[in-house]
């Protein structure tokens, strides 16, 4: 089982490759890492930060991954710089995923409401694109609603469903985190997706109250690291979302700036006892 996560280096602040080649690794299969650009920091949070666009990079890395003959199960698209880096996923997907693999893309634009610098209409359509050729998209609240045209100030429980059924029109299986659902007079945190069946699910947590930045990246990696092993949709969100919220609980606990990332290291080992005891204790075909 080989895994390819493309995505930034944020070299401070836990978030994109820092975050996924850790958790997907210890997850039990190979992850390789295609890096878009190499940051001092992650954006949120930080200014003054180096930022260098890796672009030129990615053919010559890819011609020299195609000379070895490597083929993916998995590939997982994450922070992409500019409308360029979206085709070369494209073509990514086409010459390295394992014919009957996985393509899932974290369509990283945006929070809270509004876009990250540097986006704009023009990427959101192009990212629109890509998603339609993936099999599995994960996005967050905002990046749904800027996928699907929706307002997202006028957003609320009840547009939830509809906002999925709007998804599934661009890629077969959405799963949108940070949807905040009330029950009982308490606010919980919830993942709305579509199951292996088709139908549309939410799984609840905890709602920890801040933000807190990377929480996307491991709810993502958590979630590849399951769908390698085997593991149902239904059981894959239900433990990352779990992993990611006791994440986000340790970080809270700790005090420690949420711009650093989630201190998700104390968390991992119950993380890997869910996974292990939702695959059975079957392990990863080993990657060739």
């Amino acid at each position: 089982m080989r895994v390819l996560a493309i995505n930034d280096i944020s070299c401070v602040g836990k978030c994109s490759l820092t975050v996924a080649l850790p958790i997907i690794a210890a997850s039990g299969v190979t992850c390789d890492i295609l890096p878009t650009a190499i940051l001092s920091t992650h954006t949120g949070g930080f200014s003054g930060y180096t930022f260098r666009d890796l672009s030129e990079d990615i053919p010559a890395i890819i011609a020299h991954w195609k000379s070895l003959s490597l083929q993916y199960d998995i590939i997982i698209s994450g922070y992409l710089g500019s409308i360029r880096q979206i085709e070369m996923v494209k073509t990514i997907k086409r010459e390295l995923l394992r014919e009957g693999g996985l393509m899932i893309v974290d369509p990283v634009m945006g929070d809270n409401g509004v876009l990250y610098s540097h986006f704009d209409h023009d990427f959101v359509q192009e990212m629109k694109g890509l998603c339609a050729e993936a099999d599995i998209i994960v996005p967050n609240l905002t990046e749904a609603c800027y996928l699907t045209d929706t307002d997202y100030a006028a957003v609320g429980e009840r547009d939830y469903p509809a906002i999925l059924k709007k998804l599934q029109a661009l890629c077969p299986a959405p799963s949108v985190t940070g949807c905040d659902v009330k029950k009982d007079g308490k606010v919980y945190s919830s993942v709305f997706y579509t199951n292996d069946a088709g139908k549309f699910q939410s799984f609840a947590t905890d709602k920890i109250e801040g933000a807190f930045h990377g929480a996307g990246d491991v709810y993502a990696s958590a979630l590849v690291g399951c769908l390698a092993r085997g593991i149902s949709t239904d059981k894959a969100v239900e433990i990352a979302a779990t992993f990611t919220t006791e994440s986000i609980r340790q970080t809270a606990a700790d005090k420690t700036q949420a711009r650093y990332g989630l201190n998700s290291e104390s968390q991992m080992l119950p993380y890997l006892e869910a996974l292990d005891k939702a695959a059975g204790g079957k392990k990863a075909d080993p990657a060739l």
